[in-house]
């Protein structure tokens, strides 16, 4: 039963945990401001949503609030001019880097660490303070991002920036310590979801930059926590909501997702129903169009960006319109592989540990999830893997480089692995490297690294290089053009990204290109 599986959690909270979590009061600036806030989103004072809610008042909300609510009613108020008077604009760095195109990639690359590194700091906005320094994902953000950090690492680690690796690692075991997960980036509007767990890749690969395996069991509390937040068994409180939720036929609590009679799988699930305050008026304006109730189509928005693929169609009723967003109704491969790895990482550090006892435990969690992952992810027809409607009770259609992640974690036969690349082959690689999904040019450096990986695991070495070399043209080609990296690239290699030129960056695909431009 269910009951068997959260006692394995149980058992695990009692005698893992470190220090007592004690979540540190931020509040998202539309909780602050409330009218003020939904009318500057609303009528668009900024071009970019994002704009307001990284603004820096210029003293204590509640003065700003109560001059708002006496000058608003005002004859000719300009509520672009209060904001301005009240709100510094978010804090600009230097922007005095200028790209040498007689530079090589990995000479550009290199020049950039500087302009990508952050000193902690307390802004007074929505900014989370961090403790140590770290690299950001373009010259004009002050935050970091949680999944595109393990990506930059690997830049960071062919640099040999050790102590910047060790640094970001050490940031999220904090936000872990402090808040039982990591959210999206260090803005308090992103407080309610995280993003895909890459935290047990993280410190794997910094026990493997200062080849000490002892830092596995260094942040084993914290890998436990977050595994223990995916699973919505975060103390004997909730472990008991989640089995009152079984006994009352729901399919679902938080993040859990009850499958058969005694397996849990995880979805992406924002706890918040509100607009996303960084896509406030476009999130309004999408509940416009639909009959489904506004708070269920904003947190199935939200809960989308929890992924790397963002408002993809992965997560689209009929693949096209927003308005059939149903992530929340959906078990995805890429997080439930994640998971896996995270469940046998765990296991590892308990044995280095020296406590067989919950090793064991942990590895029979793995192995439970492993046993049905082919059940509700593998379509043999097909040859691939798909997300599932737990719902409706059927697999998704939707092809997307997610179905690459059960062979980077070692979750496909051989077989399985053959028909994978056999798709990767025939239906997603492009000249520019593979595109995200089928209906979509879009190429991201994360999931070229994911789907590379994963191959070499099976020894599909010369598809791996292919895709390799296709991808490492289109980002050479790009910079000899532009003297950029950008985050998003056609993998057509027919158009750029234009939203993406301006900026000096892109901290994850510099990572990835570094790692791939090191290997011999």
């Amino acid at each position: 039963m269910l009951k068997k599986y959260l006692l394995f959690s149980l058992t695990l909270i009692l005698f893992s945990c470190g220090e007592t979590i004690k979540k540190q009061e931020f509040k998202s600036p539309e909780e602050i401001y409330g009218e003020l806030f939904e009318q500057v989103q609303s009528k668009a004072i900024f071009s970019d949503s994002k704009t307001f809610i990284d603004c820096i008042p210029k003293g204590e909300s509640e003065a700003i609030l109560e001059k708002y609510t006496a000058e608003k009613t005002k004859p000719n108020f300009d509520l672009k001019k209060f904001v301005l008077e009240n709100f510094s604009m978010p804090k600009s760095y230097p922007n005095n880097f200028v790209s040498n195109q007689n530079f090589s990639v990995e000479q550009h690359i290199n020049s950039l660490w500087s302009v990508l590194i952050r000193q902690p700091e307390n802004d007074g906005g929505s900014l989370i303070p961090l403790r140590k320094s770290y690299a950001v994902l373009s010259g004009n953000a002050s935050e970091v991002y949680y999944q595109d950090s393990y990506f930059m690492m690997l830049g960071l680690q062919t640099a040999k920036k050790d102590s910047i690796i060790s640094n970001m690692v050490l940031n999220y075991a904090q936000f872990i310590q402090d808040f039982g997960y990591i959210p999206t980036a260090n803005r308090s509007y992103y407080l309610g979801r995280s993003e895909a767990p890459f935290f047990s890749l993280m410190v794997k690969l910094l026990a493997e930059t200062q080849n000490d395996k002892q830092i596995l069991v260094r942040y084993l509390p914290q890998m436990q926590r977050e595994y223990q937040y995916w699973l919505t068994a975060e103390g004997p409180e909730e472990v008991e909501k989640q089995a009152e939720a079984l006994k009352k036929g729901l399919k679902a609590y938080r993040k859990a997702v009850f499958v058969e009679k005694d397996n849990v799988l995880s979805r992406y699930y924002d706890e918040k129903e509100t607009p996303r305050p960084e896509a406030y008026k476009e999130d309004v304006a999408i509940a416009k169009k639909t009959n489904r109730k506004p708070n269920e189509i904003y947190q199935d928005l939200r809960s989308a960006t929890e992924s790397s693929f963002g408002l993809s169609s992965r997560w689209l009723k009929d693949g096209k319109n927003l308005q059939t967003i149903h992530t929340t109704a959906i078990l995805p491969v890429d997080l439930n592989a994640l998971l896996y790895h995270l469940e046998l990482t765990i296991a590892e550090a308990y044995e280095i540990k020296g406590e067989k006892h919950y090793a064991e435990s942990m590895k029979k969690l793995a192995e439970k999830r492993k046993k049905i992952f082919d059940k509700y992810f593998w379509n043999e027809t097909t040859g691939f893997y798909f997300d599932y409607d737990f719902v409706a009770q059927k697999q998704k259609e939707t092809y997307s480089l997610a179905g690459v992640y059960p062979l980077v974690f070692n979750l496909a036969s051989p077989q399985q692995a053959e028909k994978v690349a056999e798709n990767l082959k025939n239906k997603f690689l492009k000249v520019g490297g593979l595109s995200t999904t089928l209906d979509s040019n879009e190429g991201l450096a994360s999931l070229q690294w994911m789907a590379i990986v994963g191959l070499r695991n099976y020894g599909k070495n010369e598809l791996a290089n292919q895709i390799k070399q296709n991808w490492i043209e289109n980002c050479t080609k790009t910079y000899k053009n532009t003297g950029k990296m950008l985050e998003k690239y056609d993998v057509t290699m027919q158009t750029m990204r234009e939203e993406s030129k301006i900026v000096n960056g892109f901290g994850s695909t510099n990572g990835v290109l570094l790692k791939l431009l090191s290997e011999k």
